[in-house]
């Protein structure tokens, strides 16, 4: 007698994408609380609650953008579904143009780490975390690049996103990260309005006397406490360039740059 076997097929993904949905609905089940706090002799309490009917839902204003580091699309999207590793994003961009849209835009990723832009420090509570399949010794494919420009363009419409606060991680956290590497197009995306750059060559005269790189630098949001990091990272950024020492042509480009993250 024979008796035939089957088994369900089991999808890649269907276990984390089970703990991803227990986990925004506790969220949820959070957010229906009323707000509360214990309450002590030295306190007059109402007697019932008063909630305002004027709220919505926090939004970010920053979108920070990385390179995996890693060997494939599929390697990344293993890495974000295991708890062990505490690290994930918004979005992950596969070399053919993919997207994964792996997390809701308004809740919080953990792709920042410890970082800082201006005087903001948790960068993961106010941001979109997008990492793109490369390992950071290559050009980014175009597929990529086109599927991201239609990622930001939504991403900055639905949320009023300013074009400054379009940066990577190795901005945000230059001691630590370099992504994304030298051969991202840094200006192709501020030519869209993502992100800001500096004007053509006539219009960048040598610096005055005046001038400060280093205040320019913190002015633009770098944080500048180890300066030669700071340096790198706007190199790699505006330049192309992995280079620790501001050349001239460096200094020109700051000086026409930083009134722009004035505005």
């Amino acid at each position: 007698m024979t008796f035939a076997c089957s088994r369900k097929t089991i999808k890649p993904f269907e276990v984390t994408n089970k703990v991803y949905t227990t986990q925004v609905k506790s969220y949820a089940d959070t957010l229906k609380q009323l707000p509360t706090w214990v309450p002590n002799d030295s306190l007059s309490l109402p007697s019932e609650p008063v909630l305002t009917t004027n709220f919505n839902m926090r939004k970010p204003n920053f979108v920070i953008i990385h390179h995996t580091a890693q060997d494939s699309c599929a390697q990344t999207l293993r890495t974000f579904t295991l708890p062990r590793t505490k690290v994930s994003a918004h979005y992950v961009i596969c070399k053919d143009g993919t997207i994964h849209h792996m997390l809701s835009d308004y809740l919080r990723a953990w792709h920042a780490g410890i970082s800082k832009w201006g005087n903001i420090t948790d960068i993961n509570s106010a941001s979109i975390g997008i990492e793109l399949d490369n390992n950071g010794f290559q050009p980014f494919d175009s597929a990529q690049i086109n599927s991201l420009l239609s990622l930001l363009t939504t991403l900055k419409s639905s949320y009023g996103i300013p074009a400054a606060n379009f940066i990577g991680h190795g901005d945000i956290a230059p001691k630590r990260k370099n992504d994304p590497s030298k051969y991202f197009p840094w200006k192709k995306l501020a030519d869209k309005g993502f992100g800001l750059w500096y004007d053509e060559a006539p219009l960048l005269p040598e610096p005055d006397s005046t001038f400060n790189p280093i205040l320019a630098l913190r002015i633009i949001g770098y944080d500048v406490k180890d300066t030669s990091y700071a340096i790198q990272a706007f190199k790699r950024h505006f330049t192309q360039d992995n280079g620790k020492q501001l050349t001239d042509w460096d200094k020109r480009i700051l000086q026409n740059l930083y009134p722009k993250y004035m505005q």
